[in-house]
């Protein structure tokens, strides 16, 4: 028989009057730090790793930077920055085949709370080589530049929509 014996969820030697609050979820861990701010991590597939960590620079409880793993592996490979903290990201930067490389951004351009502009990095080799606009921003993408080639220089614009294509006959 081995001398050490598993835990049983009584008292270790010291009773400091913590009990965790039922509201948390198990798999959340909240850091707050003494000017402040806060970190929080949670592993919400239950796998090991973080799904989603949240910047909270002010603690004022609305975190200004979310990072997420939206494409399936171990890193967080999305961040959604929120500088002003209304609710709805200005910038959104993703590294969609995990090489530690951004290689899709959006943006709210004119700052009413809907991204607008998008860029994408389809053959990972550093440079953009697609843009993707939606100044009526009714979800619907308006017009997308691509350089088809990858040779830096834009081969072709389509349009989407007709109200927004200068060349769509009324």
């Amino acid at each position: 028989m081995s001398e050490y014996e598993e835990p049983t969820g009584g008292d270790y030697g010291h009773d400091d009057g913590y009990q965790p609050e039922p509201s948390h979820d198990e798999h959340t861990i909240v850091a707050q730090f003494t000017d402040g701010s806060q970190l929080g991590v949670s592993d919400v597939d239950h796998d090991g790793y973080a799904d989603i960590a949240a910047t909270d620079a002010d603690g004022d409880g609305r975190p200004e930077a979310v990072y997420t793993d939206e494409h399936g592996g171990v890193a967080l490979d999305t961040a959604y920055v929120d500088a002003n903290e209304d609710g709805s990201p200005e910038r959104v930067y993703a590294d969609t085949n995990e090489d530690g490389y951004v290689d899709a951004a959006a943006a709210d351009t004119d700052h009413d709370g809907q991204l607008d502009l998008a860029a994408f990095d389809r053959n990972f080799d550093g440079r953009v080589d697609q843009v993707q606009y939606d100044p009526d921003e009714d979800g619907n993408i308006d017009k997308t530049v691509s350089d088809n080639n990858f040779d830096g220089v834009p081969d072709t614009v389509h349009y989407g929509d007709n109200d927004t294509n200068p060349y769509a006959r009324a």
